[in-house]
């Protein structure tokens, strides 16, 4: 019988280091703290002075440092720069053991606490979770570091859904809550409601006329850049989107919309735009207006209409899109005559005045002609504002009496419902009783057309309701608005052209016709 004689191995297969040697372990600890909250700040403090201490009194380590993350959270790793350092050095050959509180402050995630010790553990680095008393090298240890990190993430998915609980209550109740360091014009009162911040607040009220003034996005940015007003962020540079979302946040008339969105990954933090998957909650008067709620609805309208218009609105004047050729129907457009001499001006003419093969006979029209003759306009239609607000009243009583669109939608839906029965019903015997595919196809073919009918004619009912909603909507603001304007104008004001006309038909023999946002149409000539 041979002889067989063992050599044992002299290196650890999992440090890689020889196993008589007393070479001491390079050992570093890693803290961590999920919220940046005065709170937790002594925690902090202690977690690092604690390992500090706790691996230099272990006579066989030798103390790397303390890796750090404050105000993270653990439900994964890709904005934890210190955990993220702190495996790079691991992985490079700087660290043996890495010493941490628990699981819980590693990852709350099983999938990023297993693949990252596991990687680790390929590399003969190990880990110590104190509160566990788990060594990963333990053979144990990956079993226990499973059924712990599950622990963990669960305890994560209560966490997230108890305050996911307790924002969905607060909405429910009305409570507002604003992401204050960045939102221009209000700031955390003393009663937890959000108070103006009057200086912030000169500024929204400023974007909010420039807007009504003419001026696009753009040119509102460049605007506040030369006086130099810095964006809410404190930065020099102010963007498009910011300003968008100033002119049409609600919470800026003291009204606020909660729950835009919401969270659909308690892990990964992802969030997305509420589009009818949760309750949204409209809480009306919910802290102080900076803009006033038929300011801020003109400003929508505006939005409205450039949006409709596209690339033929330009911020460059009041009157863009606005002035319209009598002849063509083409949007009057500005040229400068004189431009290198003195006489130099600004007129209007019609886009399509040279383009077809029958030229436009609309004239030009400078600037001061337009402004001259609306403001002749608008002391006519004053003259009659009594009637023409009870004309708009009976409009609105008009618009607003659904009963017999109502009942219209009412019968439509009810046969879009009693047709989708009947297809399944010869969906179900078809299934179930021998018959005729071709007569079936034919059965078939005709209700899905019927349906398609039904479904069409209800949509088209439904949109007709919506739209007599919004110009009842649109006809109560002009009423408000024309109840709150000067009797006479003496001067030009941009916003009141703004917000009360709609278009202004420039005839051949030099008249315009300004048609005001009511349908009222007054002509004036020179």
């Amino acid at each position: 019988m041979p002889k067989v004689t063992v050599i044992p191995a002299p290196i650890n297969p999992l440090t890689h280091l020889p196993k008589a040697a007393t070479q001491k372990r390079r050992v570093a600890g890693y803290a961590r703290v999920s919220t940046d909250s005065d709170e937790q700040f002594t925690s902090y403090e202690a977690q690092v002075d604690y390992y500090t201490k706790y691996i230099r009194s272990n006579p066989e380590w030798d103390f790397v440092k303390v890796y750090t993350d404050e105000g993270i959270s653990g439900t994964n790793t890709k904005h934890r720069e210190g955990f993220k350092e702190m495996i790079a050095d691991a992985l490079n050959g700087k660290i043996d053991l890495i010493v941490t509180k628990s699981v819980s402050r590693f990852a709350r995630n099983t999938v990023d606490s297993l693949v990252t010790i596991r990687k680790l553990k390929e590399n003969g680095v190990e880990c110590y979770f104190e509160k566990e008393g788990i060594y990963t090298f333990d053979g144990k240890g990956e079993l226990l570091i499973t059924i712990m990190s599950s622990l963990a993430q669960e305890e994560s998915r209560s966490i997230s859904e108890n305050i996911t609980w307790g924002q969905r209550k607060s909405f429910a109740d009305g409570k507002v809550h604003l992401a204050y360091k960045h939102f221009l014009g209000y700031e955390k009162g003393e009663d937890g409601r959000p108070a103006v911040v009057e200086e912030e607040a000169a500024v929204v009220r400023l974007i909010y006329r420039l807007f009504l003034d003419g001026k696009t996005q753009a040119g509102i940015c460049r605007h506040l850049e030369n006086l130099g007003i810095p964006s809410p962020s404190g930065k020099e540079k102010w963007s498009k989107t910011t300003i968008t979302s100033i002119l049409t946040n609600e919470k800026y008339k003291g009204d606020a919309l909660l729950q835009k969105s919401f969270t659909v990954d308690f892990l990964e933090k992802k969030t997305k735009l509420n589009e009818g998957e949760v309750p949204q909650y409209y809480v009306e008067g919910s802290h102080p207006a900076i803009i006033a709620p038929d300011e801020w609805d003109h400003v929508q309208a505006e939005f409205a209409r450039r949006k409709a218009l596209g690339k033929a609105y330009s911020g460059k004047s009041i009157f863009s899109a606005k002035l319209v050729c009598e002849d063509c129907g083409t949007f009057f457009g500005s040229k400068v005559w004189h431009s290198t001499d003195c006489y130099r001006r600004t007129v209007w003419q019609c886009n399509s005045k040279f383009k077809g093969e029958e030229r436009c006979h609309t004239p030009t029209v400078d600037t001061e002609t337009v402004q001259r003759l609306f403001i002749k306009a608008y002391n006519q239609m004053m003259g009659k504002r009594a009637q023409i607000i009870e004309d708009c009243e009976a409009m609105r009583k008009e618009l607003t009496d659904f009963k017999s669109l109502d009942a219209d939608i009412e019968r439509q839906f009810e046969e879009t419902q009693v047709v989708a029965e009947l297809v399944k019903a010869a969906v179900k015997e078809n299934a179930t009783t021998a018959q005729s595919q071709e007569s079936y196809y034919k059965k078939y073919e005709a209700l899905t057309k019927r349906y398609e009918a039904a479904a069409a004619e209800l949509e088209q009912l439904q949109n007709l309701r919506t739209l007599r909603s919004q110009k009842d909507k649109s006809m109560a603001l002009y009423i408000r608005t024309l109840k709150k304007q000067p009797g006479v104008l003496q001067e030009w004001n941009d916003t009141i052209w703004t917000v009360m006309v709609e278009k202004a038909i420039v005839h051949r023999n030099g008249e315009i016709t300004f048609v005001f946002y009511n349908g009222t149409e007054i002509s004036v000539g020179a």
